[in-house]
């Protein structure tokens, strides 16, 4: 759809990922799709190897994601995302690139949790329990 903007296409990828059909996330991936992962220095080309990575991963359940932030411009979104299979929960900043109504790149980062230092506990106030 080349009327869709970024963030509708970026909504449309996670509604997609839900369903847990990894396949069908084609719709919104255009045919040059790279994904990076600079945390791990890997680089995904195609979403034939996207949903076979996210099909093969191991799993204990259906995956759920739950959008915090969604925001964007007309040819980018950054989305803040916490997943789960119900027994692992991470959460995932990803930048995409949009055009034309497809994602053409995708940088995502998956940040580790880490308990605050105790040398800052008079300055700071937990924001929520972890997930």
């Amino acid at each position: 759809m080349p009327n869709r903007s970024a963030v509708d296409t970026v909504h449309e990828f996670w509604r997609l990922m839900a369903t847990n059909d990894f396949f069908s996330v084609a719709q919104v991936l255009a045919p040059g799709f790279v994904l990076e992962w600079p945390q791990s220095n890997e680089r995904i080309r195609g979403a034939q190897n996207f949903a076979r990575m996210n099909s093969e991963y191991p799993a204990h359940g259906p995956w759920r994601f739950t959008v915090n932030r969604l925001v964007g411009s007309p040819g980018e979104a950054v989305s803040d995302v916490s997943v789960t299979d119900g027994v692992q929960s991470a959460r995932a900043i990803s930048f995409f690139t949009v055009e034309g109504g497809q994602i053409t790149r995708l940088v995502e980062f998956w940040p580790e949790p880490y308990a605050a230092p105790a040398n800052r506990a008079h300055l700071v106030e937990p924001i929520e329990a972890p997930r």
